[in-house]
């Protein structure tokens, strides 16, 4: 993520781009997507319902807090439009059989506090837990697994998340601007806050709970300091009051400089007592209007942002001053390690290790060191990040991003779940094999009793959330695997389609693949075997040719490297070492360019065009391959969207299908641009079977410049 600079611009491209096929101009009939995975379709099953109408006669919950009925109010709901009933709360259950009961037990033999139990005891469905919030989940859970009509009759399921804090950062600005939005506007009024709170505001935090996503981050991560005022506090307490009834803790995005910027001091030294004193009065200037307040996320010293480095200081000087302030309370201080120095010598690949690695273990308990999951910038592949494994005593979180960057925006069909599993499942071997990056980040390989999955949100105020409706799977499967990183991406897949989509079978299983293999096709006509960032300014058009900006890094050709000899980058001990970051064992996968995995060839080495690797083509071969099929399958895609047409709402289809064909038309695009600049390089000509590219490479750079105009 760059700068603000392009904002206008891009927010330009979202009001002039999307209204062909936004989710806004959609019409009322139909499924406009506003329900998310929460239609509660009724059950079509009929044994099956009438096993659900014996355990439906009425609701018993055992506390009165908001979150409890919270639970009582879903299972309500979700009952009427399942079993066409109404269902009222009795208390207590005494004697009665045939009923869901809400059980809180503080002694309840279940791991985390957070955790359920869901199964048949003297005749009811009971549902039990040592929180209301485990309670929520477990109604949400049990509802789930209604809607997918499955039986009861054996029914005892038992679930705790494996993260502490699985949260929502939301990029979103003041001025109701969405950085790397694609999906309208922001969903926060401030404007209208405190007095008016959009009702929308519950149904979003409905959609969380569903998932076990338990904090949101309201505000972009260039933040405004006006959030620290008393006038933004009310307006975020607004908001918070409205999320902590489904057992989520708001957090807030903090610009490093505020005590200059409105606290009138002339410093933001993170050792001065003065600045240290400001923000302790600030932070209990919060947690008076926000008991619950969930804490800091900081973006600082990156990309133009304040921080200590401004004075000399460390990221543990920032993040440990800002945690003695939340020493009162259970709040927390999640520090971003997105870092990089406009150096023209260095590989920005190492930045964040350099600069990280060398505090372990100076950081205050209070704080989460949040990684993303690579070393660049939430590419459509990229290796783990070398941090994960290398700092055993400051607790590492996870960031992915929801939103689609760099992965076609609003028009592209991409399921990020294998993205997700592809980083959580990656061994770093710092414990020997078998310590993934899943196990740093949920704290069992290094005993981190603080863990945390973040996810950039893809939501906006279009009807439908996300935009593009499909897109809609990655914020559940974000919420599923930051519960429980063991699930599938093709379960979740399956799960998603069938609450959302169709329950029939053969539609789910058209859409399901097409979703599986929706991210490898990406990439193969985006940035096949690792090429990477081929354009910057608003991430859209491809610009493989850009070479000029503010800074080296903020170049395409930085990262590809392409000249005469070849292409890519070598982080070899030959070239930036930047593969010296990680273990032996993962050194001895990624340094030999003959044995390297094709999707990390380019990451790691300067290949030359002609070189045969390990597909039994030329890389220039290899390349022209992966860029013309995955263009190509393009095809393949509609064609299994347009099989499960029947099956679907046309609303959808139609919305979908329109996407698709966008989708196909900018792979052609971005196939044509790659293709027609390497050409330059490598000298050779389009391989037999491909036709060559209608337009010129200066035909097709004029088409990406109307992009970049203001």
């Amino acid at each position: 993520m760059t700068t603000r600079i392009y904002k206008l611009l891009l927010f330009s491209y979202i009001l002039i781009s999307a209204p062909t096929i936004s989710a806004d101009t959609l019409s009322t009939d139909g499924d406009d997507g506003y329900r998310l995975w929460l239609k509660y379709e009724p059950v079509t099953d009929p044994a099956i319902k009438a096993d659900y109408l014996k355990y439906t006669v009425f609701i018993s919950e055992s506390g009165k807090g908001d979150i409890m009925q919270s639970a009582a109010r879903e299972l309500q709901t979700g009952l009427k439009d399942l079993l066409g009933k109404n269902v009222s709360v009795n208390n207590p259950v005494g004697n009665k059989s045939g009923g869901i009961v809400l059980r809180l037990e503080p002694n309840a033999d279940i791991k985390q506090e957070e955790g359920y139990r869901i199964q048949l005891l003297a005749g009811n469905i009971v549902i039990s837990s040592k929180s209301e919030s485990g309670i929520l989940y477990g109604t949400f859970a049990l509802l789930r697994h209604m809607q997918i009509q499955l039986s009861i009759k054996t029914l005892n399921l038992t679930s705790s998340p494996k993260v502490r804090y699985r949260m929502l950062n939301h990029w979103d600005n003041p001025d109701g601007t969405v950085e790397r939005g694609y999906a309208g506007s922001s969903l926060w009024k401030w404007y209208e806050l405190p007095e008016r709170v959009d009702p929308r505001y519950q149904d979003y935090a409905r959609a969380n709970a569903s998932l076990g996503i338990n904090g949101t981050v309201l505000n972009n991560v260039n933040a405004s300091a006006r959030f620290m005022s008393q006038e933004y506090i009310v307006k975020v307490a607004a908001v918070a009051n409205v999320m902590r009834k489904y057992g989520i803790k708001t957090y807030l995005s903090v610009y490093f400089a505020a005590p200059k910027t409105i606290g009138g001091l002339p410093t933001s030294d993170p050792l001065d007592p003065k600045v240290r004193a400001w923000w302790k009065e600030k932070v209990a200037q919060i947690y008076k209007e926000i008991p619950d307040f969930g804490g800091f996320l900081v973006k600082a010293n990156s990309e133009g942002e304040p921080g200590p480095q401004d004075y000399g200081r460390t990221h543990a000087d920032g993040a440990n001053m800002l945690a003695e302030a939340f020493q009162p309370y259970e709040g927390i201080v999640i520090w971003r390690a997105f870092v990089y120095k406009a150096d023209p010598n260095a590989d920005r690949f190492k930045a964040a290790y350099e600069e990280f690695v060398p505090l372990d273990g100076k950081f205050d308990p209070k704080v989460i060191v949040q990684v993303k999951n690579g070393p660049i910038d939430f590419q459509p592949r990229e290796p783990f990040s070398p941090l994960f494994g290398n700092m055993p005593k400051t607790p590492l979180g996870v960031e992915f991003q929801l939103t689609q960057e760099y992965l076609g925006f609003a028009t592209h069909a991409v399921y990020e779940a294998p993205i997700f599993k592809e980083n959580l499942d990656s061994d770093t071997y710092v414990n020997g094999k078998g310590s993934t990056v899943a196990k740093v980040v949920d704290g069992s390989l290094h005993g981190y009793s603080r863990t945390l999955m973040a996810g950039v949100a893809n939501t906006g105020n279009a009807k439908n959330w996300t935009g593009h409706p499909l897109a809609q799977a990655n914020w559940y499967a974000f919420g599923r695997l930051s519960w429980d990183h063991t699930l599938s991406s093709e379960q979740i897949a399956k799960e998603w389609t069938e609450l959302t989509l169709t329950r029939n079978k053969k539609a789910q299983e058209n859409i399901v693949g097409l979703m599986m293999k929706s991210r490898e096709i990406y990439v193969d006509y985006n940035t096949p075997i690792g090429l990477s960032r081929p354009w910057m300014g608003v991430h859209f058009a491809p610009e493989p040719w850009q070479n000029k900006g503010s800074r080296p890094d903020w170049t395409a050709v930085y990262y590809h490297r392409a000249d005469s000899t070849g292409l890519g980058f070598d982080r070899t001990a030959s070239g930036s070492n930047a593969l010296g970051q990680y273990r032996p064992e993962v050194q001895q996968q990624w340094n030999n360019p003959d044995k390297t995995p094709l999707r990390y060839l380019l990451w790691f080495h300067h290949v030359a065009w002609d070189k045969k690797i390990s597909s039994e083509r030329t890389l220039w071969e290899e390349l022209c391959t992966r860029f013309y099929t995955g263009a190509d399958s393009v095809v393949w895609m509609q064609q299994q969207w347009d099989l499960a047409k029947p099956n679907l709402d046309p609303q959808v289809y139609t919305d979908v299908a329109a996407r698709l064909k966008v989708q196909h038309r900018e792979a052609i695009w971005w196939r044509d641009s790659w293709v027609l600049y390497l050409q330059t390089f490598a000298n050779q000509p389009i391989p037999k079977g491909f036709e060559p590219p209608k337009q010129t490479l200066e035909e097709v750079k004029k088409s990406v410049n109307i992009y970049l105009m203001k």
